[in-house]
């Protein structure tokens, strides 16, 4: 999905044709005639357009015949993008300058493009290009520091879960924030080291304009701020997985003593009844022939022995 929008009256709206000053946004679904055929109408280099595509392409910025590119990678909620993998993963986002208008392309939806399309960006300006591009940064720090917010919520949930049970989903649901945070300070720091690279080559042009190298210079200082939760969470985290291996291997411990406890307490009836069920002559075993009481004194020997046996692990808190 090709989408061509203008600006007019601080309102977005579509155009049938690519014109001076607008913004060409590409969504899924799409197939690659459609953006060979984009590029070629609109001298755009088709590398610049499939290279954003990749889920694995690394922030950097390049420049060809007067279109320049951006990919910076930002952080989605993984709803089914990639199966079995964590709850939140990065994706580029490819951000091409020409001389009369920006397009922004994406293999998949993601919350900063939506929040240009739907309005939220206060102070939008389509036509100028470094204006776009540095509210398009803005935006891509904003949702790296909400969604290590929600990560660090959703960690002391599943804490406090595993504290009360030892299930394979608990310590999965970790894991899977682990990874989320493996992406986020791998790709914040890229997106860091890129940011610091255009100031100083000044890529986007906005040297001597005080105002949008300031806002460049916050947005860096934001994104390192980011970088630094994220590396903090996932210190926490690991020491946490650690530390729940162990607790679960000493549950594992406890309840294995405690079922031996149990085995041992139960045997000794077993084994008192065992020996009377033999055909050989035993002790009592005349007397109770006239008698009740030597029935009611191996009754209670099967049950003192394992009461005293029980006391005694109690006392040793084995059990």
């Amino acid at each position: 999905m090709i989408d061509i929008l203008t600006q007019k009256d601080g309102r977005l709206e579509r155009l049938e044709q690519v014109e001076k000053g607008c913004w060409v946004n590409i969504y899924p679904p799409f197939d690659r005639s459609q953006l060979e055929d984009f590029a070629s109408q609109n001298n755009v280099p088709i590398d610049f357009l499939t290279d954003s595509l990749d889920t694995d392409e690394r922030s950097r910025y390049e420049s060809e015949e007067e279109i320049d590119l951006v990919v910076v990678n930002t952080p989605v909620r993984n709803e089914a993008f990639v199966k079995d993998e964590a709850l939140y993963i990065t994706i580029p986002i490819g951000i091409i300058s020409t001389p009369d208008f920006i397009i922004t392309i994406s293999s998949f939806k993601n919350p900063v493009i939506d929040d240009f399309l739907h309005g939220r960006i206060k102070m939008l300006k389509v036509e100028d290009q470094q204006w776009f591009t540095l509210r398009l940064l803005d935006r891509n720090v904003h949702y790296f520091q909400y969604y290590l917010k929600e990560i660090n919520t959703k960690r002391y949930t599943f804490e406090s879960e595993i504290y009360r049970s030892s299930r394979n989903r608990d310590l999965k649901n970790l894991l899977d924030l682990q990874k989320s945070l493996v992406y986020f300070v791998t790709n914040l720091r890229a997106n860091d080291l890129m940011m610091n690279r255009m100031r100083r080559t000044n890529f986007l042009k906005i040297q001597g304009n005080e105002e949008q190298d300031d806002f460049l210079e916050d947005i860096i200082i934001d994104n390192g701020q980011a970088s630094e939760m994220a590396d903090i969470y996932t210190n926490i985290v690991n020491s946490m997985m650690d530390a729940f291996a162990s607790i679960i291997s000493n549950n594992l411990g406890r309840t294995v003593q405690r079922l031996t406890v149990i085995t041992i307490v139960l045997t000794l009836p077993m084994v008192i009844a065992s020996f009377y069920g033999m055909n050989i002559a035993l002790p009592m075993q005349e007397a109770g022939q006239t008698s009740l009481w030597p029935f009611w004194t191996l009754l209670g020997i099967s049950v003192v022995l394992p009461l005293f046996f029980w006391l005694y692990f109690r006392r040793k808190r084995w059990f």
